[in-house]
């Protein structure tokens, strides 16, 4: 009973590469020596297999285009709706870890303190201008103020990319 599995994906294998060899036999008697053909046969079959390409290639790229493009919406959309909340602190430490060794290793030296101690500095000026956009009521009203918005309603990065992107749609679709 258990070398039936085996003996199953081993029928199994055989046909695959039964019909891997078929099919290079196939396109070696289509293809084969292709510098011995005529000029024309060539250029046909050139242009043939460019074509393929670049079509396969088209379709290709438009659904990943679409995919990772979707999947950024998503997650920006996520994120804005607060489904999701990024440790930007935590990413932000280890980027620094990251440039660090590289830097060190690029130059040969290490950052000095002081260096140091403007990247942990312009962090923290960072993470209070953050804490200002808060929502809390009172760094709103006076981040508003501040920017002279206190009326009308703000524009922010996800509107201005969902109208590239569906902007780029239109070309895309246009364009095809």
């Amino acid at each position: 009973m258990s070398d039936w599995p085996k003996s199953h994906k081993n029928a199994n294998n055989a046909k695959i590469e039964k019909m891997t060899e078929d099919a290079s036999k196939f396109l070696g008697g289509i293809l084969g020596d292709i510098s011995s053909r005529s000029a024309y046969t060539q250029i046909a079959i050139g242009a043939t297999s460019g074509w393929f390409t670049g079509f396969a290639t088209m379709k290709v790229g438009k659904f990943a285009a679409f995919a990772i493009g979707g999947g950024i919406i998503l997650m920006e959309i996520a994120h804005q709706e607060g489904f999701i909340e990024i440790d930007w602190s935590k990413i932000t430490g280890k980027l620094d870890k990251v440039t660090d060794k590289v830097e060190t290793a690029v130059t040969g030296q290490e950052k000095n303190w002081i260096e140091k101690t403007e990247r942990f500095v312009d962090r923290k000026i960072d993470r209070a201008e953050n804490l200002l956009k808060s929502k809390t009521k009172k760094a709103k009203k006076w981040y508003s103020k501040l920017i002279g918005d206190e009326n009308g309603p703000k524009v922010n990065d996800l509107h201005i990319f969902l109208t590239a992107f569906i902007g780029g749609i239109a070309l895309g679709v246009a364009s095809s």
